[in-house]
């Protein structure tokens, strides 16, 4: 282990114990050694096949909707 993921490692001990679990299944899914680094709930999951299905019809937010997403939450 480097001296820079070891400092990160003795930082992160200081967290709660939900932020370790999420820095924990952060480094499962990039390095691929966890199975079930992130559990969907069914809304979740049906959320998510429908997104995939948008993304294949090519069914993307118009240039005006993105615009007014971000005028309405853009801090000034």
């Amino acid at each position: 282990m480097t001296k820079l993921l070891e400092r990160a490692m003795e930082s992160a001990q200081a967290l709660s114990a939900d932020l370790q679990d999420e820095i924990a299944r952060l480094v499962f899914a990039y390095v691929g050694g966890d199975d079930e680094v992130l559990t969907l709930t069914p809304t979740e999951e049906a959320d998510l096949l429908e997104a995939r299905a948008e993304m294949e019809r090519s069914d993307f937010a118009t240039q005006e909707e993105v615009s007014a997403v971000f005028s309405k939450y853009r801090v000034p």
